[in-house]
């Protein structure tokens, strides 16, 4: 995109062209704080009949598969009728959320045998994903997999492989990607709004056990009530452990790390709001500080991504950092900057903030010359004109925030998926999305415990 086209489109659709600079000053000033609410979405909310439900599945009722379907039962015409867990405790949970009548199995496979699910939920650990969603999508079901797609980089292809030949809607649960804060933001950066981006900023800190995935153990828990060989799966033969099981994020051999658990929203995020395929280089570092409770995977890491020019973004880095011992008490943010400006993106919100370059020495610079010497060096650089008025003007702070009733990014993406069952429109995450966020994500994993840089593909989505 031509950058000073950009620009002005930018300008004038914010409504700060020349003409507005002229009438209202003040609105755009370096000073401003401006609020604004983002465009509600229309929805169609129109009642289904008992014979055009869409008849849903959940596989893996664990902490995210009961959020996950807690959203899609939100959405209309969508009925949920079997749920598989491996633990026997979270099947008697999903009958007192969802009802009695409800069909329950430790087997996923009896689930995909019925005739009368049009869909499924893949919330299992991230071992199982790939399997899963392919024997699924073999069955002519829908599929919702939940993020990272993969846990190793040479799954993904087989399930984008799958859902073309089956035609099949596969959607990935990055469930930010759908929002409307994501949505203005990608609006905001293809109009110009932050020039050409340099850099990404993505921290999450965190400071409770459970945010560093100590998930509580039930004491009902024991070799009997849980099918401990079958969460296995092709992971390596390991003796009867709980917290393997209910704390499965904390091993490689099952889950992806901080990695595919938080990079993967960003990776999604970033690719959206950029149209990009993704990074082609990753170093990272870090090591496990502080919760040293078995785990073996890092829990605090800085991962450096390189970005390659492209027709819709320059070449610029990324800064991906997480700590889940954060003294400060935990926060999180996502900031892309530019040369003309940065936003920080949220599923509700987008603020937009827009600086004047100093192009013109200081006081700093200028001490080491004398008086007269000064006068010149200044007149030299008036007579540049660098510093319009207008761009004195283009500057300030606009906040686009949600509407108090917005249902949130985890209703829209789970909308868009249903939509798109229905022949309503397309999904925003299909498979090959997925695999782009999922690769990068996992090139953290693989230049930390390699201890080296590792380069991407990100357009085949192969390491090279």
């Amino acid at each position: 995109m031509n950058k000073e086209v950009s620009r002005r489109s930018f300008l004038k659709k914010a409504g700060i062209g020349t003409a507005a600079l002229a009438a209202a000053p003040t609105i755009v000033s370096g000073s401003s704080r401006e609020q604004k609410f983002l465009l509600d979405r229309v929805y169609d909310l129109k009642e289904f009949s008992n014979n055009d439900q869409i008849q849903l599945g959940l596989i893996g009722s664990g902490i995210q598969g009961i959020y996950d379907t807690t959203a899609a039962l939100k959405v209309s015409g969508v009925k949920l009728v079997a749920v598989c867990d491996l633990y026997d405790g979270r099947l008697d949970r999903a009958k007192e959320l969802w009802g009695s009548d409800l069909f329950t199995t430790r087997d996923y496979r009896k689930l995909l045998e019925r005739k009368d699910i049009d869909a499924v939920i893949v919330a299992t650990p991230d071992h199982w994903h790939q399997k899963i969603a392919i024997d699924a999508m073999k069955a002519s079901k829908a599929v919702y997999c939940e993020k990272p797609m993969v846990q190793n980089f040479d799954e993904g292809h087989a399930i984008i492989k799958a859902q073309k030949e089956t035609g099949l809607i596969c959607q990935v649960g990055s469930q930010g990607m759908a929002s409307l804060g994501i949505e203005k933001a990608k609006q905001l950066y293809e109009e110009g709004a932050i020039g050409e981006i340099v850099m990404l900023d993505m921290y999450n800190d965190r400071y409770s056990a459970e945010g560093a995935w100590q998930y509580p153990i039930p004491p009902d828990a024991n070799p009997n009530t849980i099918d401990f060989d079958t969460f296995l799966g092709n992971a390596p033969r390991s003796p009867f452990e709980l917290k393997r099981f209910f704390r499965w994020r904390n091993y490689q051999d099952y889950g992806t790390g901080v990695a595919g658990d938080l990079f993967v929203h960003a990776f999604s995020t970033l690719n959206h709001v950029i149209s990009s395929h993704g990074p082609n280089r990753a170093l990272a570092t870090g090591g496990l500080r502080y919760w040293n409770d078995g785990r073996d995977v890092p829990d605090v890491t800085i991962t450096l991504y390189d970005y390659p020019k492209t027709e819709t973004h320059a070449a610029f880095n990324a800064a991906f950092r997480i700590n889940f011992i954060a003294g400060s008490g935990g926060a999180g943010g996502f900031r892309l900057i530019g040369t003309e400006g940065e936003m920080e993106i949220g599923q509700n919100a987008v603020t937009l903030k827009r600086s004047k370059l100093g192009m013109v020495p200081g006081g700093y610079s200028m001490v080491a010359y004398t008086e007269a010497m000064q006068e010149k060096i200044k007149e030299e650089y008036a007579a540049k004109n660098l510093v319009s008025r207008a761009s004195s003007l283009e500057t300030g702070t606009t906040t686009w925030e949600a509407p108090r009733d917005y249902m949130g990014g985890h209703y829209d993406h789970f909308y868009n998926f249903f939509q798109a069952i229905r022949g309503k429109g397309n999904i925003i995450q299909d498979a090959t999305f997925g695999l782009r966020a999922a690769g990068a994500a996992l090139l953290a994993n693989e230049s930390y415990f390699k201890k080296q840089p590792v380069n991407w593909d990100p357009k085949e989505m192969q390491l090279i």
